[in-house]
């Protein structure tokens, strides 16, 4: 085993470690030019060394007939199958330096040539040789270049199976089994999917602890999907598995079955599956199994399509007539409706678990293990910065830590500060500053308020998320963008909120118009996103009330083009001319309302425009300075027809948190652990498996938390959530209602467990 070294400086230059000059020859060696040149070269001195002309001394034909009439050969060698003549010249003759002489005669002048040596005065000796090649010669001279194709094929195909001699194993997997010496992943790495660590963490624990689950019947999942966004840390949790586990690991990639060979994905398939059994249990990773798992009876080869009959392969070997237990097939893809049913059916992939983007929680606990081992400066917020951070990936937050400590590195900073983490957030989403782009006045100026007219349209609107950051620095294909971040994470959203956005992303073009008479083509981005969410309140939403809670349009791409490749109108062109109507009269309604909040507050527009001429970036803090008197506007109440049907006076029901709130406690409760606590928890859980007595309902209809300060173990139901003084009801006679008891196990009952 080579053992590498850096490289070391001596008189001046860097030697390079031995067990570099080894790999670079045996890369050298397997160089097929250096093999090529090296025969040409032993042809050359096989040529040289076994010639039989060596020692003649060529001559034109006429010059070597002419010593022949002159009688001055004493010897002439005919070779009729080469057609050459040698001559050997009388004792002490000799012409050019040479007294033995060869010359070349076409086949026509041998009749010619015997004449002339017959004539001649001295009567020469004359020998006649006629040279047969052997049946192995001329076998050979058919066989090597045959053989010199195969080698060349052959070299074609290795280098085409990754090298290393597996040209004849491309039948085989190429599943890549990991070793104890490789970089050691755990769960403690992976955060932010604290939902699919635990359902991983079963089947770690079922195969170092099979017997708990075997008694009461279980099996272990035979497949587990993990499915989500790129970046979300799907690969990372497999690692985690193979870390974890303590049984063999084999990973490989989905495209690895795919070969132009006809029959090798199936043949891998079978292949990776008798390694796996072999070794069982153990655990088969196969990442993006899109590539060879995608919907059947779609692609261009029909039934016959390799792919197919790869996919085929593999759902005989999870689940068919001679599947066996003990092997764990893990998958991962971004794509789970592009996959056949078949693949996904219970028996084959029994888990599935979404991998989604992390929330805010999630968000902080990547952050800090991104950071772990990093110089934070004291002002590096990172929970604040996972508040600006909604909807990023895992990757993107890695890529922000990483960021951040490139730049600082570039400052020669020592700590990585807070200046450096929002640069860093601004150039995942936009990319770097262009901070050599020059620019004129005028056209800095129209982005100053065009930028301008998106932040105070949106701080002007009840129903749209804070505006956190305005900017005219150009970053990637923009030359100035606004943030609004959410103070929390949301998944759904009212047409209020849509309105608003649409209101939002007009705000530059309205005040181009209103202030430069005419608009520019900047806003191209605002409008092709205000298009966008307009058509979807109206087609996928049902947010139109002359079009009614109808989804319109299907998309009906096909499976092997990702299912996105086309949208099918399902219906009439009336219906079409109606979507384009509802479409126009929702954005011109948000351009409306825009324009009307930029001609309220033109003063304010203004001075914002100055501010970011000066500055060029304003944070939140100073938004809240210029926007001061700025006073949010009445919601759009035009598109909130609901006909006959009317909505309700009545509010809706108040929630826990909203009540705990309303009376200045803190939601969620504080628990205080304490050791007094502890012993009543343990006396609690005996009772976990009684049925629950009626409860009865608190005044304020909360249900779930213990409060701080209040006894656990009191008689009747639990006072979840219910205010201070509160005592539950009781019965007639005074007693507790359902008075509760722990329940004495019986002996026998103790016997049997």
């Amino acid at each position: 085993m080579w053992v590498f070294h850096c490289p070391t400086r001596k008189s001046g230059r860097v030697e390079a470690a031995p067990g570099r000059k080894c790999m670079d020859r045996k890369r050298l060696l397997r160089n097929p030019l250096l093999w090529i040149a090296a025969v040409l070269l032993l042809y050359f001195v096989f040529t040289v060394l076994f010639d039989d002309s060596r020692g003649y001394h060529p001559v034109k034909t006429s010059q070597a007939l002419q010593q022949v009439r002159d009688g001055k050969v004493k010897e002439a060698t005919i070779e009729d199958k080469e057609q050459r003549l040698r001559l050997t010249l009388t004792d002490g003759t000799t012409f050019e330096g040479s007294n033995r002489l060869i010359t070349q005669f076409p086949a026509s002048s041998t009749d010619e040539i015997f004449t002339v040596l017959d004539q001649a005065g001295n009567k020469p000796t004359v020998e006649t040789k006629v040279s047969q090649e052997s049946i192995l010669m001329q076998i050979l001279i058919y066989l090597v270049p045959l053989g010199l194709l195969l080698l060349l094929l052959m070299w074609m195909m290795n280098n085409a199976q990754g090298g290393g001699n597996r040209v004849l194993n491309f039948g085989k997997s190429k599943a890549k089994q990991l070793s104890k010496d490789m970089p050691k992943t755990t769960f403690a790495d992976v955060a932010g999917a604290q939902e699919a660590v635990e359902e991983l963490e079963e089947i770690k624990d079922f195969l170092q602890n099979p017997g708990r689950y075997q008694a009461l019947g279980a099996k272990i999942p035979k497949g587990v999907l993990l499915y989500g966004p790129p970046g979300t840390g799907k690969t990372l949790l497999a690692r985690a598995v193979a870390g974890e586990a303590g049984v063999p690991f084999y990973s490989i990639s989905g495209s690895d079955f795919v070969e132009m060979f006809v029959g090798v994905g199936a043949s891998r398939v079978r292949d990776l599956f008798e390694q796996a059994k072999q070794n069982a249990p153990c655990i088969i990773f196969v990442d993006e199994i899109d590539a060879v798992g995608r919907h059947r009876g779609a692609g261009m080869g029909g039934g016959h399509d390799e792919r197919e009959q790869t996919l085929n392969q593999l759902l005989v070997e999870m689940d068919g007539f001679d599947s066996r237990g003990g092997i764990i097939l893990i998958a991962a893809t971004n794509r789970p409706d592009i996959l056949d049913p078949a693949l996904l059916r219970p028996g084959r992939f029994d888990r599935q678990i979404p991998v989604s983007v992390p929330d805010l929680k999630g968000r902080k606990q990547i952050l800090r293990v991104h950071s772990k081992g990093k110089p934070l400066a004291a002002d590096a917020d990172l929970d604040g910065l996972a508040k600006r951070t909604v909807g990023f990936s895992g990757a993107d937050l890695a890529n922000v830590i990483n960021e951040a400590a490139l730049l600082t590195a570039r400052q020669n900073g020592h700590t990585i500060d807070g200046a450096a983490l929002e640069e860093s957030v601004d150039r995942v989403i936009g990319g770097p500053a262009r901070k050599s782009r020059i620019i004129s006045e005028k056209e800095k100026k129209i982005t100053a308020y065009h930028e301008a007219g998106h932040a105070l349209a949106a701080w002007a609107m009840p129903d749209i998320d804070p505006v956190y950051k305005v900017t005219i620095l150009a970053r990637g294909r923009t030359g100035g963008h606004t943030l609004s971040v959410p103070e929390e994470d949301k998944d759904l959203m009212t047409r209020s909120e849509m309105i608003a956005r649409l209101v939002f992303a007009l705000g530059g073009r309205s005040a181009e118009e209103l202030v430069f008479h005419e608009p520019t083509t900047g806003a191209s981005n605002d409008i092709e996103q205000a298009t966008k969410i307009a058509r979807a309140m109206v087609t996928e939403y049902g947010m139109s009330a002359k079009l009614g809670a109808v989804k319109y349009g299907q998309e009906q791409g096909e499976p092997f083009l990702g299912r996105s490749a086309g949208r099918q109108a399902d219906y009439s062109l009336e219906v079409a001319h109606e979507i384009d109507e509802e479409v126009r009269k929702l954005i011109e309604a948000a351009h409306t309302e825009a324009y009307e909040v930029l001609v309220t507050y033109r003063d304010v527009l203004d001075d914002l425009t100055l501010e970011l001429i000066e500055k060029e970036t304003l944070h939140q803090k100073e938004l809240e300075r210029i926007f001061a008197r700025v006073e949010k506007r009445p919601r759009i109440t035009q598109f909130n027809d609901f006909g006959d049907r009317r909505p309700s006076d009545i509010p809706p029901i108040k929630t826990p948190g909203e009540l705990a709130r309303e009376r200045g406690e803190p939601w969620p409760p504080i628990v205080e652990d304490t050791l007094d606590d502890e012993p009543e928890t343990q006396q609690a859980e005996p009772a976990a498996a009684e049925p629950a007595t009626e409860a009865l309902p608190s005044p304020n209809g909360s249900n779930g938390v213990h409060q701080p300060g209040q006894p656990s173990n009191q008689a009747g139901p639990p006072n979840y959530g219910a205010p201070p003084g509160w005592t539950p009801a009781t019965v007639p006679g005074g007693k507790p209602h359902n008075v509760w008891e722990p329940k004495k196990p019986q002996p026998d009952q103790d016997e049997r467990q």
